[in-house]
């Protein structure tokens, strides 16, 4: 009997390679009688080289009659053994009524299936011993080393992300079965390519790996040993193999030697530590098995593989599939799913003729794909009116003429004030020329003038674009062209606008509205609330930005949605961070505005240094922030070095996938029930936000991913390539319809027509979203990222958030951020992955961070480099700039002495000899006296790490401002002596 490898077998993990049968046996049996027949077979078959202790027969009387002692039956059965302790197990149990049970239970890798039937044939007098013999296996047929690196690799790659464990299951496993509406023609074949149509759907993957264990075809006759055999599968679902052509490969590879492995491979490969294979088949296994003499066959007594689906038939002789699952890994509720899915596609397989390509499967039928359709769609309906925002907010400001609007740098306007100097504005405009419906670009720094312009805008039943003032002058110029822009409000003082477009200031227009002398109520729009109130214009894939044209009635939507569950009102204080031309921007100035409350625009040069925004805060207790995750980290930190605590109550994340686990820290000092945080998902197109998730401390922990429910008036599916719904749990692009969608691209009727496209679930349209999700059995959506987040390095296939995931556990990370560099010219040995990584203190030491990633990481995800930065790169609207990593690498500065002593020349002191030699270090560059910090390559984050440099080297302490205001070594170093002194 071949010996196996124990020292690393856990009770659970030796129950699962454990098998058993049971024989009926009716008429009694005589426990004398059979104890010596065993006895002598084990004898004649091993004598005494079994490796372990001789198996003997156990008997037991059972009080209760067979009916009643079907638990005890069960109980042998399930019950494992340990192979230092026993060959196998033979248990006889009697029964009151005179009918018995004979249980003989042992490890797949010493006995298969046929060798436990001809032992209980042996016992039952069915056979003679002599008949049989004790073989070793043959284990020439190994696999491949090709299919072993798929597996290998699968075992990092994949994962049971779809599948919800259930907490406190340990180690036990649940079982159910499956009705099978097919025949069990060529069964084995058609079972595994309808799994692995399932994992890959499930796993997001061409190329899924599982795991076949079924008897050897050709084993010896009358021969005792461990026959079975292991195949792994790695079929090809790109398309490029028809179904036909995939049955006849499985096919092939089941019956033949090619591929497979034997018995003695068997505990390393599937059930050795670690783990590897996701989804395996006992197929073919006890199939021989006949109801009608009595055996009755447990395949396996606890789960050999995290999902283990078993062929089997009913006690009619109907084909099913009994399932296994380790409920840690796979919870009751997602086994079903996926067995449930195995058992359509298997169907779809089996009554097939035509050549179909693994994509013309669906995995839903009818009902339940109506049944995940409305998963997506909120229970409670929206209670609203649809209106026009400047109507909505002349409202509030009828309600409270007097509650202060909008503060700016010590200068308020109160609602009253906000509503008249919009109204002449507005009349401005008119009077200018400018139609209803026409185009009106916004181009101002973050001000009061800018609220105003806004709200002028339409309250002249126009459209506002924004654009930001610092983008380059060719963007402006093309927005300006592609909107076809009548007038810019801009402070600019040359707008690069086309000819005849009528550009005014602010303080201009509202002049002028003074002299018509125009009261608020004579400004009277006409166009509907389901016209256009702004275009906004976002980065395209081809680099030609595309302008998104959103009505009036979606933002008052979007207010319905959420002001009762957020409890938003005229008591709170929201900022204005963002640039007005990221869509964040409208949920934070008509959030605040449309629910009576205050908003604070902050400053561009405040928004960029987390210190002083953090003081903006605490100075004008802040209720409701808006940031983005790579934003909110900086300004984490900046709230732990103050200690001062802030007045917020509600945090609300959007513009960029959130890692919940930094988290942890803000809910230290800011608990759930003092500041509510919640996880948003949205895109311009369907009007800043789709989803809410409250945050808690427990997401925090546990790293959630869920960007919460539709709101109510929105709706969301998750589809496949054909825009089919895909399982919950399985990964799909995400679509949205309802209230919050766009009305078009503006000019762009071939993309409109792409990526708005028709709803066949709800009617009217969907948008086309690119993003990549999954939908939770209770509605809630995780958002996985882009659709082409995936890379490829020297041919495996990455996904870089699974890089970022393990940096981002280091204990000393805060922020991380993780590319693929080199290669441009199509060298692929030159491709790299860089992480770049914030750390706590200023040590700038990434190698232990690399280190802790090599012990987690496969060798081809390890990043090559690991970079310290001081903050990770934000573009103009607040998300991650990838590009500009590189330019921020930590370089340690050199000592600089510090002393403010005249230099001979009289001219420059050593304050600014050591303001050059940090800027030089920081930059790159030669510094002249004279020239200009942001000129010269300096950006928002090299000015906060230029005054962490200031700090470290004990030099005169840096507000931001100062250096926007000051961007030359001598202005600079001028201003700081005289704060010294």
């Amino acid at each position: 009997m071949p010996r196996i490898k124990t020292s690393w077998l856990t009770p659970a993990a030796a129950s699962a390679r454990c098998h058993a049968v049971h024989v009926r046996l009716p008429h009694g049996a005589d426990a004398e009688l059979m104890g010596r027949t065993l006895d002598e077979a084990v004898g004649a078959w091993w004598g005494e080289d079994t490796g372990c202790k001789l198996p003997r027969l156990w008997h037991e009387r059972v009080l209760a009659d067979r009916a009643a002692g079907g638990d005890r039956v069960r109980a042998e059965t399930t019950r494992a053994l340990h192979p230092r302790d026993e060959a196998f197990r033979a248990v006889l149990l009697e029964f009151a009524d005179g009918q018995a049970e004979l249980v003989l239970v042992a490890h797949r890798d010493r006995l298969d299936t046929e060798s436990l039937r001809l032992v209980a044939n042996v016992l039952t007098g069915r056979s003679r011993h002599e008949e049989m013999h004790a073989v070793e296996p043959d284990d020439r047929g190994e696999a491949r080393e090709e299919t072993l690196q798929e597996w290998r690799a699968a075992k990092c790659a994949a994962g049971l992300d779809w599948a919800a464990g259930e907490d406190g299951a340990g180690e036990r496993s649940g079982q159910f079965a499956v009705e099978l509406r097919a025949g069990a023609a060529d069964l084995g074949a058609r079972l595994a390519v309808a799994a692995a149509i399932v994992l890959a759907r499930f796993e997001d993957q061409d190329r899924p790996l599982l795991g076949v264990l079924r008897n050897q075809r050709d084993r010896p006759a009358g021969a005792l040993g461990a026959f079975d055999t292991v195949t792994l599968l790695a079929p090809d679902l790109s398309g490029a193999v028809n179904t036909v052509g995939l049955l006849a490969r499985a096919g092939e590879a089941l019956a033949g030697r090619d591929g497979r492995c034997g018995a003695g491979q068997y505990a390393d490969l599937v059930l050795g530590a670690g783990g590897g294979v996701v989804v395996g088949i006992l197929e073919g296994i006890g199939d021989e098995l006949s109801y009608a003499d009595g055996l009755l066959y447990t395949a396996c007594q606890t789960a050999p593989f995290p999902l283990t689906i078993v062929p089997g038939r009913t006690a009619a002789g109907a084909p099913q599939l009994i399932v296994h699952h380790r409920l840690r890994e796979v919870g009751e509720e997602s086994a079903k799913r996926f067995a449930r899915h195995v058992a359509f596609v298997y169907e779809q397989l089996s009554n097939t003729t035509g050549q179909l390509t693994p994509g013309d499967l669906g995995l839903l039928d009818e009902e339940e794909a109506r049944r995940t359709a409305e998963l997506g769609v909120p229970a409670a309906p929206l209670v609203w009116t649809p209106e026009r925002i400047d109507a909505a907010f002349a409202a509030r400001a009828a309600e409270r003429p007097d509650a202060v609007a909008v503060t700016y740098e010590g200068r308020t306007l109160t609602y009253a004030e906000l509503e008249g100097r919009a109204a002449r504005c507005a009349a401005a405009l008119r009077a200018g020329g400018i139609g209803a419906g026409e185009r009106v670009g916004i181009c101002l720094e973050r001000s009061l003038e800018l609220v105003v312009a806004m709200l002028a805008v339409l309250k002249a039943d126009c459209v506002y674009v924004p654009m930001d003032p610092a983008y380059p002058t060719d963007r402006l110029a093309y927005t300006a062209e592609d909107a076809g822009l009548r007038a810019v409000v801009t402070t600019l003082g040359t707008f690069p606008g086309t000819a005849g477009m009528w550009c005014v200031r602010p303080e201009e227009l509202e002049a002028r509205g003074e002299d018509l002398g125009t009261a608020p109520e004579d400004v009277k729009p006409t166009r509907a609330p389901e016209e256009a109130a702004y275009v906004i214009y976002t980065s395209g894939s081809t680099g030609r930005p595309k302008g998104v044209v959103v009505p009036h009635r979606n933002v008052v939507a979007l207010l319905a949605a959420t002001r009762d569950d957020f409890g938003l009102g005229p008591d709170d204080t929201w900022t204005l961070f963002h640039s007005c031309a990221f869509d964040f921007s409208v949920w934070e100035v008509w959030g605040a505005l449309l629910t009576g409350a205050r908003l604070v625009v902050v400053p561009f040069w405040v928004s960029r240094s987390p210190e002083e925004f953090h003081a903006l805060m605490l100075t004008e207790r802040v209720t409701v922030l808006n940031q983005t995750p790579s934003a909110f980290a900086q300004l984490m930190d900046a709230d732990r070095r103050s200690g001062e605590q802030l007045a917020v109550r509600l945090v609300v994340f959007g513009g960029e996938t959130l890692d919940a686990r930094p988290l942890a820290t803000w809910f230290d000092r800011y608990p759930e029930d003092r500041c509510r945080v919640v996880n948003m998902f949205g895109i311009t197109e369907t009007t800043v936000h789709v989803t809410a998730q409250t945050v808690t401390r427990r997401e925090a922990l546990c790293g959630s991913r869920s960007v919460g429910a539709a709101l109510p008036g929105w709706h969301l599916y998750v589809l496949d390539e054909r825009r089919r719904p895909v399982p919950c749990g399985a990964p799909g692009e995400i679509y949205v319809g309802g209230e919050g969608l766009a009305l078009e691209y503006l000019g762009r009727s071939d993309l409109t027509r792409e990526r708005f496209v028709p709803d066949p679930f709800s009617g009217g349209r969907m948008y086309r979203s690119g993003d990549r999700g999954r939908l939770l059995p209770d509605g809630r959506l995780e958002h996985l990222g882009r659709l082409d987040s995936q890379v490829k390095v020297r041919g495996f296939r990455i996904e870089l958030d699974e890089i970022r995931t393990v940096l981002l556990e280091a204990p000393d990370v805060t922020a991380a951020a993780v590319v693929v560099e080199g290669g441009e010219t199509g060298d692929a040995a030159q491709a790299r992955i860089t992480a770049y990584v914030v750390l706590l203190g200023t040590g700038g030491e990434t190698e232990p961070v690399r280190q802790r990633a090599q012990s987690v990481l496969p060798s081809y995800m390890v990043p090559t480099s690991v970079i310290a930065v001081p903050a990770l790169p934000l573009t103009a609207n607040g998300k991650l700039d990838t590009r500009k990593l590189a330019e921020h690498a930590v370089v340690p500065a050199p000592p600089v002495p510090v002393d403010t002593t005249e230099s001979p020349d009289g001219d420059r002191t050593d304050l600014a000899a050591s303001l050059t030699s940090v800027w030089e270090t920081l930059l790159g560059v030669p510094v002249g006296p004279d020239d200009n910090f942001f000129l010269l390559g300096g950006n928002s984050l090299l000015a906060v790490r230029l005054t962490a440099v200031m700090r470290e080297q004990g030099m005169p302490p840096l507000q931001l401002r100062e250096l926007y205001l000051h961007p030359t070594v001598t202005r600079l170093a001028r201003v700081l002596e005289s704060s010294r002194t």
